[in-house]
């Protein structure tokens, strides 16, 4: 696991404090002469799982891909383990943090070993060849993710979920135990969807930090320790989800019109919305 290092104390969702490794300080983000993200702070608590949510177009995967250096900030800086992000070789950033994007796609033919083999990449060097040490990181990463058995297979020939999984485990290998994922559960059915959820639940008690993005509120809930709420490219409110999933944030987030109840599986809140036809 990669060590902690000092950047920001952060009060966490379990109450206690701990050291932020990820920071954004007043990051204005935009695309095209067109703001997304304003001025925007945040601290990613360590060691849960932290969830980015709110409507379409509100900002969630421009603050995820800046986050990951994918995007430059035009004002303000993201701060990764004490240094600017910018100013880190990219080579250093992915052996620090592991990034899935939206839908990735692998080359025709390519194993799943291989894809997986990729994530070891930028631990190598004209001086550092190709090692054992990288062979059992990659058998571990597929054993972790559950996907050993699928080594020889062709990534193209698999199941939606079981692509995720490959890719995930592709993150895993580069050694990091700071992970990012930008929808992970995309175009997959709720059995999947599940199915990865509970890879990334796993994963975060083997000691992982996870930030992602989702769309579906219920599952966010379900999952996460931490919620960032966002909309108009600021954050709403952020916290543990039975802190924040209430009727008024809601309706002020997404212009929703819900009741809040306890869900009957692990006793966080289970949104039910309310349609015309039920008023």
């Amino acid at each position: 696991m990669v060590a902690q290092h000092t950047t920001e104390t952060v009060s966490r969702v379990d109450g206690t404090d701990g050291v932020s490794r990820l920071v954004a300080k007043g990051v204005t983000v935009g695309y095209g002469g067109r703001t997304v993200i304003d001025d925007l702070d945040v601290a990613i608590p360590p060691g849960v799982i932290t969830t980015i949510i709110g409507p379409n177009g509100c900002g969630k995967s421009t603050l995820l891909r800046t986050l990951t250096r994918l995007l430059k900030p035009a004002k303000g800086s993201v701060v990764l383990d004490g240094e600017d992000i910018v100013k880190l070789r990219t080579r250093d950033v992915a052996k620090k943090l592991g990034l899935l994007p939206q839908a990735p796609v692998a080359p025709e033919g390519l194993t799943v070993a291989d894809l997986v083999a990729r994530g070891r990449h930028p631990h190598q060097s004209w001086l550092r060849q190709w090692s054992s040490d990288d062979a059992d990181v990659v058998e571990r990463a597929l054993a972790m993710t559950g996907v050993s058995e699928l080594a020889d297979r062709p990534v193209d020939s698999l199941s939606g979920g079981q692509r995720q999984r490959v890719w995930i485990s592709m993150t895993l290998a580069q050694g990091t135990d700071l992970l990012l994922l930008d929808e992970p559960t995309t175009y997959l059915d709720l059995a999947h969807a599940i199915d990865v959820l509970d890879l990334v639940d796993d994963l975060h008690e083997a000691g992982c930090t996870v930030v992602m993005v989702l769309h579906d509120l219920n599952l966010a809930a379900r999952y996460s320790d931490n919620l960032i709420v966002m909309r108009d490219g600021s954050i709403l409110e952020q916290g543990h989800p039975r802190d924040v999933i209430t009727p008024e944030l809601l309706h002020r987030a997404f212009g929703l019109r819900a009741e809040v109840i306890d869900t009957p599986v692990g006793g966080g809140p289970l949104i039910v919305p309310i349609g015309r036809t039920h008023v």
